[in-house]
This record gives structure tokens, C-alpha cells and sequence, in this order.
């Protein structure tokens, strides 16, 4: 069982905080709120160019959200009909019921979301924690996925970047904690450009406008209560997940993946290593790579126009449906 988990405990996070801002909704998109079983998850979508498209799912990143997705879903919307999630206790989604933060957990947030939508099976599409929570949902059930697309994804590595440790160390009990006190005095601001720096292969690429947005989603993102909480116990499933041996080992289970795969890299990425895109496109046995040596963690934020192309050409291979 993961530490993350609590069973028979109702978290103290898991109570629904009230809004304390708007969440942005970019221009063509629409918001609404899945109830499920001990589970709310706030879902972004844009209507398809036309009816009878393929449905795609899109799975976002630690710390991130569905807004992460908003340059890309325009650019596939007369291919796909699809819809971003914001994982439990990210985003505008509440905490789950029984506050686990799992690896598994998330996706198992995914599996109902997607049985009790009927729309399986999808191009399921993630990006870092979203890839790992992909990957995991692909191998169990084959049946729900079509496609996968995973863009940096939070995959096992024996040598773990330097850049990428300040992160796996949110895992640790008390370092959240020691981080807000540290920082207590930070601004909005300052936080999205250190994320933007660790995100973005070139955080010039980022417009004014896009830095506004983001800064307005931190203000939001840090006054809510389970914050901390959900981000801290994320990383801490996502350490869990790597540690784990045998059938449950993520890249066992990337090599039972049967679905065709796009594996994006990026060669500035400071979270994911460059070097595993290799290993990744050994392990997934129907996988093609697209590597970008200048993209950071978030290629689909800062190349959106390459991996869609990237996608609609997987999709075309695939029939599109």
C-alpha cells in the first residue's frame, strides 16, 4: 500500500474549500465539474470542430493544471474532442475524499473519469506526473486508451538530475513545512518565474500576456488551503512509484503497453532527464520519438505547433480514430 494512502480516514484536506478566485478560462474553452464517488474533477474542454471526433484526454504535470493545455487542444480540436482534467487537489479540482495522492490514486481518477464518461478508448495525452499516471492507465487498461502521448514523462531514473532534486524533496515530511516559511515573503510573481525557469527551455519565449495568466493562477493556486498538501503528497506518490519493483515497476509497465506511443523530449528539460528518451523509446514496444533540443519540461506550452503536428501524424497512422 502506498504511504500516501488513508484508508478508512477522511483527510483533513479533503474538505472543499470555497473559491477564493476565478479560474481563467482562455477564449473557445468551456468548465464543468464531474462529480464521482468521494471525487470532483473540474474538466476544460472546447467543442470540436465537428461531431463524431475521436475523444482525447489530456493529463497535466505536478503542480500544473488543465490551463496547461490551452495552446495545444485548439490546435487538434478539427482531430480530436477533447478534454483536459485537473487531477485531484490541482487546479480547480478538490482534494479526494480519502486524500490519496498515489501515483495510483491519480490514476485511478482517470479510469472512472473515463468509465463513467463511456468515452474510452481516447488519445490519452500527459505531460511529466500526467505521463507516469498515462502510462500506469494504459498498461492496466488497454482498453481505455487509443493513442498515448507522453511529453516529458515522470518515468523512473537511477540519476536523478541535480536541477530536479529541490523537487523530490517536497516528498520529504517537514520540507513543505521549512519551504513556506522560507518563502513566506515571496510574491506571486517571483514563485511563476522560478517555476517558469525550471519549466521553459527559454522562459523568453513566455509573452506578457501568458505571464500575466500565470501569475494570476498562482495568486489563486497558493491561497488555497490543500495546496502544499496536494503537491507534497504528489511528489511523495511519484517517489513511492519509482521505488516500486516487479509488475507494478513503471517501465514494466510501459513495456505492456499496447497502445501506439509518442514520446516527446525535451533537451533543456531540468526535470526529466534527455537522455532517458532513449531508454523510454526502447521500453514502449509501438513508440516513435520526437526529440526537441531546446524545449524544457512543458514542450506542449512552448512548441505547441510541433507536437501537435507530432500528434495528428500518430493519429493518421492510427486511422485518427
Amino acid at each position: 500500500m502506498s504511504s500516501t494512502e488513508l484508508p478508512g480516514v477522511r483527510a483533513a484536506t479533503a474538505a472543499v474549500a470555497p473559491k477564493v478566485a476565478t479560474v481563467r478560462v482562455a477564449e473557445g474553452e468551456e468548465l464543468r465539474s464531474v462529480m464521482l464517488p468521494g471525487l470532483t474533477l473540474n474538466v476544460r474542454s472546447r467543442p470540436p470542430a465537428r461531431s463524431g471526433l475521436p475523444h482525447a484526454l489530456y493529463v497535466h504535470g505536478l503542480g500544473g493544471s488543465s490551463l496547461n493545455w490551452s495552446a495545444l487542444m485548439p490546435l487538434l480540436e478539427d482531430v480530436v474532442d477533447g478534454e483536459a482534467l485537473d487531477l485531484p487537489g490541482f487546479g480547480d479540482s478538490p482534494p479526494p475524499d480519502d486524500g490519496n495522492y498515489s501515483l495510483t490514486g491519480h490514476a485511478r481518477a482517470v479510469i472512472r473519469f473515463l468509465d463513467a464518461a463511456g468515452r474510452g478508448p481516447v488519445h490519452l495525452i500527459g505531460n511529466s506526473l500526467g505521463g507516469a499516471v498515462s502510462t500506469r492507465v494504459a498498461a492496466v487498461r488497454p482498453d481505455l486508451v487509443r493513442t498515448l502521448t507522453l511529453i516529458s514523462p515522470a518515468l523512473p531514473e537511477l540519476r536523478v538530475q541535480r536541477s530536479a532534486v529541490p523537487t523530490a524533496l517536497l516528498a520529504l515530511p517537514g520540507v513543505v513545512s521549512l519551504f513556506t516559511r522560507l518563502t513566506k515573503e515571496w510574491s506571486a510573481e517571483q514563485r511563476t518565474r522560478g517555476v517558469l525557469e525550471l519549466c521553459y527551455g527559454d522562459p523568453t519565449r513566455v509573452t506578457d500576456e501568458a505571464m500575466r495568466n500565470a501569475v494570476e493562477e498562482m495568486e489563486r493556486r497558493i491561497q488555497l488551503p490543500y495546496f502544499w498538501d496536494a503537491m507534497a503528497r504528489s511528489a511523495r506518490g511519484i517517489v513511492d512509484a519509482y521505488t516500486l519493483g516487479g509488475q507494478h515497476g513503471l517501465w514494466r509497465q510501459a513495456e505492456r503497453v499496447l497502445a501506439p506511443t509518442l514520446l516527446v523530449y525535451g533537451g533543456r528539460d531540468q526535470l526529466v532527464a534527455y537522455r532517458m528518451a532513449r531508454k523510454a523509446a526502447a521500453a514502449f514496444r509501438d513508440s516513435r520519438l520526437l526529440t526537441l533540443p531546446d524545449a524544457g519540461h512543458v514542450a506542449m506550452m512552448e512548441y505547441p505547433e510541433t507536437v501537435a503536428l507530432a500528434i495528428r501524424e500518430l493519429l493518421d497512422d492510427c486511422g485518427g480514430s
